[in-house]
């Protein structure tokens, strides 16, 4: 009995197919390989499937510039300049107090969120709603160039107002 269990399995492997490496693998995402950083200019190759079988295409190639483009923003001169802002206020209690509410109000608004989020029907009741108030934005300032020139108007005077200047 032992022996025709064990031919059984050994007809059993014979007879399951082999699969071809490159199929095996089922993804979307092609295989990259590991960047090398120390030349400076690199090929990806690509393996593409064709009638004869795997060829490596070249597909990208690029060079590095000696020439570094400088984007970033320099942290001494932000720390002066809010240093600075921080010294020239007079009411410094008041900006933290406005500072903790902000905070506050916006943990609050999250606490609100998640409860009308977990009502069954609200949450698609509010998106509605947004996208009612969407397209009602839309058409009524930024569709024609007067509207737009309107609205430019009202966010300038809201800025004087913010800041104290009107």
């Amino acid at each position: 009995m032992a022996i025709t269990v064990a031919a059984a399995s050994s007809s059993m492997a014979v007879m399951v197919p082999r699969v071809p490496a490159v199929s095996a693998r089922c993804s979307a995402v092609p295989y990259l390989p590991p960047r090398s950083f120390g030349r400076s200019s690199f090929t990806v190759p690509v393996k593409l499937i064709s009638g004869n079988g795997l060829q490596k295409v070249e597909l990208m190639k690029t060079r590095a510039s000696s020439e570094e483009t400088s984007t970033s923003i320099d942290t001494n001169e932000l720390f002066t300049d809010l240093k600075e802002k921080w010294d020239g206020l007079e009411n410094k209690s008041t900006v933290i107090i406005y500072g903790g509410g902000a905070i506050v109000a916006v943990w609050l608004s999250s606490i609100v969120v998640g409860a009308i989020n977990s009502v069954p029907l609200l949450p698609k009741v509010m998106e509605l709603v947004g996208l009612g108030y969407t397209g009602w934005f839309v058409y009524r300032y930024l569709l024609f160039k007067s509207s737009r020139k309107e609205l430019a108007e009202d966010i300038e005077s809201l800025k004087k107002k913010i800041a104290g200047s009107e």
